[in-house]
């Protein structure tokens, strides 16, 4: 019998090389399909959502959420600028591996192209500002809103639209601090195209601190009135 040569060095390099590549290819390749379809990962750019969200929190969004059961009120979203609601993005300086690492779903996205916010209204919904008491409101039905930062108000723009159909209409919990679908009644009276709609932020994961998830407030949006899109109230007396 003929004993078998031993592996050389280098074909025991070559052959490591070739697993942890291997390795690596996959571990991209997944890490795409979860960017992609499942879930990305934001830095929150402002002050808009204080005191849910604070600046440079980071979340996930879920986007697979929006593609099984859609976008409803109360919901957290990240959406791209539909156009004009950001200022133009100035130059910055290239980095290449970190586009490469935001690319592939590892480091959250930095784009300066993506806002969020809450969704206070859904195609077809009446939304006014304010009742006297300066409450939003919905359908006819003026909304207790708990997440509101503390201490703000939530009438700084009169309005009174009709979401447009496959539109959401969005606004920061920190209303003064938010250039928001108030600020956009030209465009779309102030809908975010659902197109437009990223995915539905479920969880805040950096800081450890600030770990926490994001289910819709029960007040208001339990309320079922504020489904009866038919209403023609006026605003309470």
């Amino acid at each position: 019998m003929v004993a078998a040569k031993p592996a050389s060095s280098g074909s025991k390099f070559w052959r490591g090389f070739r697993e942890v590549a291997i390795v690596l290819v996959t571990a991209i390749v997944l890490s795409l399909i979860v960017r992609t379809f499942l879930v990305q990962a934001f830095y929150v750019p402002s002050q808009s959502m204080e005191n849910t969200l604070l600046p440079s929190d980071r979340i996930l969004a879920s986007k697979i959420t929006k593609r099984i059961a859609g976008v409803d009120r109360g919901q957290i979203v990240v959406f791209e600028d539909p156009g004009g609601w950001l200022p133009p993005a100035r130059p910055q300086e290239s980095n290449p591996i970190r586009s490469a690492i935001e690319f592939i779903g590892l480091l959250p996205s930095s784009s300066g192209n993506d806002l969020v916010k809450r969704v206070v209204g859904i195609g077809g919904d009446r939304i006014m500002c304010c009742s006297p008491d300066g409450k939003i409101v919905l359908n006819g039905v003026p909304l207790t809103e708990p997440y509101l930062k503390p201490g703000v108000s939530t009438d700084q723009v009169q309005f009174d639209v009709v979401v447009p159909s496959e539109s959401v209409f969005v606004m920061g919990d920190n209303r003064p601090e938010s250039a928001d679908s108030r600020y956009h009644l030209a465009q779309n009276d102030g809908g975010v195209p659902l197109a437009n709609v990223v995915g539905r932020v479920f969880v805040n994961v950096w800081p450890l601190s600030r770990w926490g998830t994001f289910p819709v407030p029960s007040i208001p949006y339990d309320n079922p009135k504020l489904n009866d899109q038919t209403s023609s109230a006026e605003l309470p007396k």
